[in-house]
């Protein structure tokens, strides 16, 4: 592992033990880290969406506690990796405190670190297809259900760095939800060529600070 992994400061327990839709806004700017067979693969969060429980009805925990979605209800600061539409992978950090079920799902990154081999993993030579999108920069990064429940605080090979937050993001509804549609839990960098193409439920709004 590079040298500079242990000087860049890590986002830590504290930091995912907070309102769902802080953590979201908080992740933006922040470089998410993925050794795979001793090499950083890593890209600065552009776009998140937050899920709550069970007052957010597009939210996994909804219903309640599953096998699927018994990592949301656990310890914050662990990787929800979850498997959809009979293809794809799904990215998201829990969040709140141990009981109180939330998450955070990464929706794109801007490459950093490892872009070759990320293109090698996405079979693209386009930067901005790499990563800009949920089930894109899981194929990039090399994630899949074996990563369901890392702790991102402890773990070796998928963390999260402190970067430089932006002065300006986007705040939208969440892109394919059928209920809980008018929540603006969505956040993205303003002009960023890396954000996923997905079309918020309603119109967008503009936040330079905070998540609430």
């Amino acid at each position: 592992m590079s040298s500079r992994s242990s000087t860049v400061q890590r986002l830590g327990r504290s930091f995912f033990a907070r309102h769902t839709l802080y953590v979201a806004r908080g992740l933006i700017g922040a470089n998410l880290v993925r050794i795979v067979d001793g090499e950083r693969l890593s890209g600065v969060v552009v776009e998140t969406e937050a899920y709550r429980g069970r007052r957010d009805p597009a939210s996994h925990a909804y219903p309640g506690v599953t096998k699927r979605n018994e990592v949301m209800f656990g310890e914050p600061g662990h990787a929800y990796v979850y498997f959809i539409y009979g293809f794809h992978y799904c990215l998201n950090f829990t969040t709140e405190p141990s009981r109180s079920a939330g998450a955070v799902l990464i929706r794109a990154l801007e490459p950093r670190e490892g872009l070759g081999s990320m293109m090698k993993n996405r079979g693209t030579r386009e930067t901005t297809e790499v990563a800009s999108g949920p089930a894109k920069l899981t194929q990039a990064l090399r994630i899949d259900l074996s990563l369901n429940g890392t702790d991102v605080v402890k773990s070796k090979e998928l963390f999260l760095e402190k970067g430089t937050r932006p002065s300006r993001v986007l705040r939208t509804t969440r892109v394919g939800v059928t209920k809980g549609k008018s929540l603006k839990w969505r956040f993205l960098v303003e002009g960023s060529s890396f954000v996923s193409k997905g079309r918020p439920a309603l119109p967008e709004s503009i936040t330079t600070s905070g998540a609430a």
